[in-house]
């Protein structure tokens, strides 16, 4: 049977699937793609796209002390190569955008080597950056995350600074971004595990995201029944915990007490949740299911032991979410265990 979609509509369609792979190949790495610096730093690497001299000179007053990776044309920097120089000597970091074949003319403006693209849009994008020796830029999200790249518009910049700066993130150029590293596979993999597994959970539960500042590790979601072994009748309204599992495993690389500090400061979140949302306010009970339970009966949790057969099977999830992430260290507790407290109980200790 004909195909009823027009030869237009079909090659919009295959541009779109082209794009998709493209964006998958650069998160995998491919052609030595940024994928960003350690997950349990405040730092962001902050990339500015820079289309005229208008914009380049409202990126650099608003950029007043804040270093930043501007995305630069050769064709802007043809045009202005004064204020080009001058973003270099203004502590910014260079990389390019546009036709990668003028990259020489974009480095005799700045006075430094450009080593960094714009993301390609294209295969043939791609293959042009490579053949030249440069690294392509992933394309990236809006919400910012410890050690990722960050794009952001000369118009945005001052409103984005400062809702970033309030939630505790360092913006940087892509040098000094620390732990910088190219993607792997493995990147695709975990993405993958994230958006078919962890971000439908998060849909169909109702999961509320606590994880806007820089060092927040907790989700949490509303239950209408109080599952064993809780000791409260079985319809009882509860709220279980959930941790960002590699922003807890990132921090905890860098300090553990920093992390374990982190993990109180969260549960503060979840205290004014249970005042604020909705959806929280007859939850009678905040528990979680955790193989760190450790931290939890420090911060005045009481354990349950899980029947057999559950433990063995929150254990294998467990397994499988380091390995999905990419975290080879081992908790210390190997029984995952329930933790929980009663609502007012939680709410005298971190409201």
């Amino acid at each position: 049977m004909a195909s009823s979609h027009s030869p237009q509509e079909r090659a919009t369609h295959d541009g779109a699937a082209q794009g998709r792979l493209l964006r998958l190949a650069l998160r995998a790495g491919v052609g030595g793609a940024w994928h960003g610096g350690h997950p349990g730093a405040p730092q962001v690497a902050l990339l500015v796209p820079v289309a005229d001299a208008g914009q380049l000179q409202a990126a650099l007053t608003a950029l007043v002390g804040t270093p930043a990776t501007l995305l630069i044309s050769p064709a802007l920097a043809r045009l202005d190569p004064q204020d080009v120089r001058a973003a270099v000597q203004a502590g910014h970091e260079l990389a390019g955008q546009g036709d990668p074949a003028g990259v020489t003319l974009l480095e005799a403006a700045a006075g430094q080597a450009v080593t960094d693209w714009a993301a390609p849009d294209s295969a043939a994008a791609l293959r042009s950056l490579l053949a030249r020796g440069l690294r392509p830029l992933p394309s990236t999200g809006e919400r910012p995350e410890p050690g990722a790249l960050r794009v952001i518009r000369p118009g945005d910049l001052d409103a984005t600074l400062t809702a970033w700066r309030a939630l505790g993130y360092r913006p940087v150029p892509l040098r000094d971004l620390p732990g910088r590293r190219a993607g792997t596979p493995r990147d695709l993999l975990t993405l993958a595990y994230t958006r078919v597994v962890e971000d439908r959970f998060a849909r169909a539960h109702g999961v509320i995201d606590l994880t806007a500042r820089a060092d927040a590790v907790m989700r949490v979601a509303p239950l209408d029944h109080a599952p064993s072994p809780l000791p409260l009748p079985p319809g009882t309204p509860t709220a279980e915990l959930h941790l960002h599992s590699p922003r807890i495993v990132g921090l905890a690389s860098r300090s553990v007490l920093g992390a374990y500090r982190a993990y109180q400061r969260s549960l503060k979140d979840v205290a004014r949740a249970l005042r604020e949302r909705p959806e929280l306010e007859s939850a009678q009970a905040v528990f979680a299911v955790t193989l760190f339970h450790g931290p939890l009966e420090q911060a005045g949790f009481t354990l349950l032991d899980l029947p057999p057969a559950r433990a063995r099977w929150y254990g294998l999830g467990f397994r499988l979410l380091r390995g999905a992430y990419g975290t080879t260290r081992t908790p210390s507790e190997g029984t995952p265990k329930m933790a929980w407290l009663p609502r007012e109980a939680f709410l005298r200790r971190y409201g």
